[in-house]
């Protein structure tokens, strides 16, 4: 009777320690799966990828450069017209909703050669939402515009750049700003369009 009471301590010991055992395998085996699983990557946060602006530009044989827009206000001064005496007047805008900006863009022949007239211009300027406006034309705003009109001009290979300066009427609304820039069909090695953008101080 004594001998199988010291048989069965010696069992329950033996199914403890089994128990051990196997329970320090089982969180081995936990820990080793653990290990060989990597921690989940980190969720990529996409940014939306904001466009830098631009004020320089080359076509072909042409650079262009963004040199100044000017906010004119609602109405172009006498006193600063080209011509200015005591009998110039004001130039006010047509709409109570917008103003005038005056916007210069240069032109550089990096080419070898001479280019024809006419062969560049500046254009519309577009405002954030796609619209357009044409440059603000007629003789009563000749005055506020440089004299000659070197828009278009020859330009000789590697000179200093060649502005060009025109008066738009926009709405005051109106934001982010760009002018079209225009090289014609003629001999130029590439024809075309861009966009520059503005800066209306």
């Amino acid at each position: 009777m004594f001998k199988f009471k010291k048989d069965s301590g010696q069992v329950s010991r033996l199914l403890l320690v089994l128990a051990a055992v196997v329970l320090v395998a089982v969180v081995i085996v936990y820990l080793v799966m653990k290990m060989a699983n990597p921690a989940p990557k980190p969720p990529v946060i996409t940014t939306p990828v904001i466009p830098m602006p631009v004020y320089e530009q080359k076509l072909g044989d042409f650079r262009f450069l963004f040199q100044s827009a000017i906010d004119k206000g609602s109405v172009l001064r006498a006193t600063d017209a080209r011509n200015y005496t005591d009998s110039k007047k004001d130039l006010p805008i047509s709409n109570a909703g917008a103003k005038f900006i005056q916007v210069t863009v240069a032109a550089q022949n990096v080419g070898t050669e001479n280019t024809s007239q006419n062969l560049w211009d500046i254009e519309n300027v577009v405002d954030s939402q796609g619209r357009n406006f044409i440059p603000f034309t007629g003789s009563g705003v000749n005055s506020w515009l440089p004299y000659p009109d070197q828009c278009g001009d020859i330009l000789k290979p590697v000179f200093d750049p060649t502005p060009c300066t025109k008066i738009y009427e926009v709405p005051k609304s109106s934001t982010g700003f760009k002018v079209r820039v225009l090289v014609n069909r003629s001999a130029s090695s590439k024809k075309g369009e861009l966009l520059l953008d503005l800066i209306v101080k």
